[in-house]
């Protein structure tokens, strides 16, 4: 099979290296990718934001099937455009797109069908946001830009005052751009956060897989809201009884809610979940694959992932037996300097040749320099991801190949999955 996989970061170069294993590829295109799915296939230089340069290029080059990472384009629509293009595609239309573009939509569609969630409401105007927000009991609030805001539209108020001022810099500061137009207020929960994900293709839910990440830019989850600095799987607290619960109550009941309501979803589900003192309680869904818990639930499928995507876009993914080992996996991700804010790129990287073993580097913001040299080309650079049999085994791995890798202002969490050992950290 000839495929194409769309997009640029570790998440997409996680997915090639284990699209890149399957006995039913023959040739694997990635746009526009990076340094490191470069060494996996062919990069070819379009812009995920390109969808008619996407659907022409799975046309010219004859691809069988298209798998699509990031959220942008499907948010535009390009699952759709393949499909009246006649190419198979891996990731949901735009229509099931809204569970993670709009967040009043997902959470009302949550209310209709009882899928538990936190309590909300939806505004598009600041006053009525306002008196809302005074009318609330003094304490933690949440606001959520509705669209699209590369992970980083929530910000946690901590008083009434502060919720205020978020919501009037949503709506008239402008500060997530469109996404902010409309706003979500929520209750704000309390528990441990976990990430589940699973495989649908509108109305199968292959076995799921969980992980947990941290968003926060500094060590002991303080400072700005991050595309992600790190994850480890399995988490510490995760059981089959707790599985098998949050199926019931959350991942069956939306997937079937979807196909009910004519917004079918084929693709990955990603639920963002909080385990309240009353139960799992969802925080948000996504429509892909975590960046980057991606990097660590790959390593632990067994299934071939092409051969899921290739069912789960036939809706043939109850004949498929999808698998996850046991074993537990670190990501830890390096970062340029003053990253989520202003940084400098270009910088070379060096140690990538010293990482073996239980370890991969994956690439999230690089590009291959004229004389083959590896720079730095984003905020989030690198993901280190290491294997082991617990997870005090994998993070100790994956933070001796981040200390053997570097690059001029180079920075990364020291505090990524303490929590779930009891050895203190390397």
């Amino acid at each position: 099979m000839k495929v194409l996989l769309v997009g640029s970061g570790g998440r997409e170069h996680a997915m090639a290296d284990a699209l890149s294993k399957s006995p039913l590829l023959d040739q694997l295109l990635i746009a526009p990718g990076n340094a490191g799915t470069a060494l996996l296939g062919e990069n070819v230089p379009v812009s995920i934001s390109d969808v008619p340069g996407i659907v022409s290029l799975a046309q010219d080059r004859s691809v069988d099937l298209v798998i699509v990472g990031p959220e942008a384009p499907l948010a535009e629509g390009l699952a759709d455009k393949l499909k009246v293009a006649g190419i198979p595609v891996f990731g949901p239309s735009q229509s099931a797109a809204r569970i993670e573009s709009s967040k009043s939509w997902a959470k009302q569609l949550m209310a209709r069908h009882g899928v538990p969630t936190a309590g909300f409401a939806t505004f598009h105007n600041v006053q009525e946001s306002l008196q809302h927000i005074s009318a609330l009991s003094e304490g933690p609030v949440v606001v959520k830009a509705d669209g699209l805001a590369a992970g980083k539209g929530v910000i946690i108020a901590g008083s009434r005052k502060e919720a205020s001022e978020a919501v009037t810099e949503m709506i008239h500061g402008g500060m997530f751009g469109d996404a902010g137009a409309t706003v979500v207020i929520e209750e704000c929960m309390e528990g441990p956060e976990v990430s589940v994900f699973a495989f649908v293709d509108g109305k199968t839910v292959s076995n799921e897989v969980s992980a947990c990440d941290y968003k926060r830019a500094y060590d002991g989850d303080i400072g700005p809201n991050t595309g992600g600095m790190g994850a480890y799987t399995p988490p510490e607290f995760w059981t089959p009884e707790l599985a098998t619960q949050i199926r019931a109550e959350v991942l069956e009941p939306i997937a079937t809610a979807m196909d009910a309501e004519g917004a079918s979803f084929t693709g990955i589900l990603y639920a963002g979940l909080m385990l309240t003192e009353s139960g799992p309680r969802v925080i948000e869904f996504n429509c892909r694959f975590g960046d980057p818990e991606a990097q660590v639930v790959l390593s632990r499928l067994e299934t071939d992932l092409l051969e899921i995507t290739l069912a789960a876009t036939n809706g043939k993914l109850d004949q498929v037996d999808v698998r996850w080992n046991d074993r537990a996996s670190v990501c830890v991700v390096m970062a340029s300097g003053g990253y989520p804010g202003s940084y400098e790129t270009g910088k070379p990287i060096t140690g990538l040749a010293d990482v073996a073993g239980d370890t991969q580097v994956f690439h999230a913001g690089t590009v291959e320099g004229e004389d083959g040299t590896v720079l730095t080309a984003g905020g989030r650079v690198l993901d280190i991801v290491a294997s082991g049999e617990d997870i005090f085994e994998a993070r100790t791995t994956a933070y001796a190949a981040a200390q053997a890798i570097n690059f001029e202002g180079a920075e990364y969490r020291r505090d990524i999955a303490t929590r779930a050992v009891k050895s203190p950290a390397p």
